[in-house]
């Protein structure tokens, strides 16, 4: 059996300059096909994001009977079937390397009638499901795991659930929604109580699908009953995919780059709040709001970086967006301290480990703590470093080479298609000195 690998080499230096649109934002597009898939009509999405992730949840749901035209130029036509139509798959429903897919579907599919299973690479099989299975089961799910409570996922179908009130013990936009889906078959209400802010565009979609959410503080209330009427949807640039090219213009010499119709939503712009803190040159230009979320375009200039202590209630509003933080941290002037960031070791790699052990190799003083790093900014080196399968580390330590004094090859890069498939030729055209270096193994 022989797979595809790729690398990447970075040579240092290089200035990103000009203007660039990063492709759409990938927990809007799923959300889109989900919603899409639920309603009543046809929905259409401009902006679709297509990349593996994305087209994992568009296949589970075509696996289930939705008939889903597209992608073709991020434009995507989908046929609802309404909350009560989808089919039972005839095969376990793959996908993929999408956590966002997994935790979010075994919400959707715990209230229908019909039996599924869920399971993904091994990258996928390894993170942790009890956060959103245990949960569940107290709606009155069921939903085996493995021994260690990761996936595959099989999932009874009960046909209807029970509505509880349920405090979250760690901050997760994706367990906030799993449950939200969730509530859409339960008898009652089902609350989701925040113990920090989380990304709300489950909440902002269901709204604007014409279904009732209820917000009181730190809660978020759905009751069943509603349905969701399509609309069409505009989705807008990821901002964890901007966050690179914010990062590489911060640190790389004589950059001046402006980001076009980027997605700010006040609970994703912790990226943004963080490098201004850190002394970063940025201005958010031509704000507006499309479809309900609000979108803007992003000039950031080279710029000369302090070490912080990143604000705890940060943390949540950034935790996509850290990988390439430490990578900003490293160039910075000082000491950068991060904490109560523990959900970064069970992301796609331990990306506290995973981070910490490149820019160690790269030449930079990066101690791990247990729920986050302590980084003193210095000269980068250029190195080998391995990024696990990790796009956004992959990403990451590619924008580190803007300031080291070697090349960089970074290792295991295939899994950057899952989130930012034109990374390399996006890069390239900013003034990023990057190739990518295709293979096998056997």
């Amino acid at each position: 059996m022989q797979n595809d690998t790729i690398s990447f080499r970075v040579q240092p230096g290089g200035t990103l300059r000009g203007e660039a649109r990063v492709p759409g934002d990938k927990s809007i597009s799923h959300r889109s096909i989900m919603f899409g898939a639920l309603a009543e009509g046809t929905t259409r999405v401009a902006g679709f994001l297509e990349a593996e992730d994305c087209l994992a949840t568009m296949n589970a749901f075509q696996a289930m009977g939705v008939e889903i035209d597209g992608p073709e130029n991020g434009l995507v036509s989908i046929r609802g079937v309404g909350l009560h139509g989808l089919q039972a798959p005839k095969e376990p429903l793959y996908l993929g390397n999408s956590g966002t897919s997994m935790r979010l579907l075994c919400g959707l599919l715990a209230g229908q009638r019909f039996d599924t299973v869920l399971t993904g690479d091994a990258s996928l099989c390894r993170r942790p499901m009890k956060r959103v299975t245990e949960p569940l089961r107290a709606m009155g799910a069921v939903v085996e795991t493995t021994d260690a409570g990761t996936a595959p996922l099989r999932i009874k179908g009960v046909g209807r659930l029970r509505g509880i009130h349920y405090d979250m013990p760690v901050a997760s936009a994706q367990v906030k929604s799993c449950l939200l889906l969730a509530g859409l078959y339960a008898d009652g209400q089902t609350c989701v109580r925040e113990l920090a802010p989380t990304r709300d565009h489950t909440e902002r979609m269901l709204t604007g699908f014409s279904y009732p959410v209820v917000r009181a503080g730190d809660t978020v209330c759905i009751r069943s009953g509603g349905k969701l009427v399509a609309r069409d949807i505009d989705v807008p640039s990821d901002i964890s995919s901007a966050a690179f090219f914010m990062v590489g213009a911060a640190i790389g010499e004589g950059a001046d780059i402006t980001l076009k119709h980027v997605g700010v939503n006040p609970t994703r712009t912790g990226v943004i709040e963080i490098l201004r803190l850190m002394g970063a040159d940025i201005e958010v230009l031509n704000p507006r709001e499309i479809g309900g979320e609000a979108v803007a375009d992003i000039r950031i200039r080279s710029s000369r970086l302090n070490g912080i202590d990143i604000p705890e209630e940060l943390v949540p509003l950034a935790i996509d967006e850290f990988p390439v933080l430490f990578v900003a941290a490293a160039c910075a002037e000082g000491e950068t301290r991060l904490s109560g960031a523990e959900e970064l070791r069970v992301k796609e790699s331990d990306r506290i480990q995973v981070m910490a052990d490149g820019l160690q190799t790269l030449g930079i003083d990066a101690r791990p703590t247990p729920d986050g790093m302590i980084i003193r900014g210095g000269k980068l080196s250029g190195g080998k470093v391995d990024s696990h399968g990790d796009h956004r580390v992959a990403m990451a330590f590619s924008i580190a080479a803007l300031r080291a004094n070697g090349p960089i090859e970074i290792d295991d890069c295939a899994n950057v298609n899952t989130s930012f498939p034109n990374f390399v030729e996006l890069a390239r055209d900013l003034g990023l000195n990057i190739t990518a270096i295709c293979g096998e193994i056997i």
